[in-house]
């Protein structure tokens, strides 16, 4: 997914600001997170998330991921 539109920002910032979780896809490997920002590192943007079992952080690069959806 490295085009991203208005709606699927709009998606992810939600999912953001209501703690719910997201499923990422990104080569083949589902990550089922919560997402708790988005911000850029390094000149790209990311999702810090954690999981929502173990509490490990994780951090998704948007240009990286195939697709995303909210999940709960």
């Amino acid at each position: 997914m490295t085009e991203w539109n208005h709606k699927q920002y709009d998606l992810l910032e939600r999912a953001i600001m209501n703690g719910k979780q997201i499923a990422a896809y990104r080569r083949g490997t589902e990550y089922v997170v919560v997402p708790r920002r988005l911000r850029m590192i390094s000149g790209r943007e990311a999702v810090e998330a954690m999981h929502p079992t173990t509490g490990e952080q994780i951090t998704l690069f948007l240009d990286e991921m195939d697709s995303f959806e909210v999940v709960r």
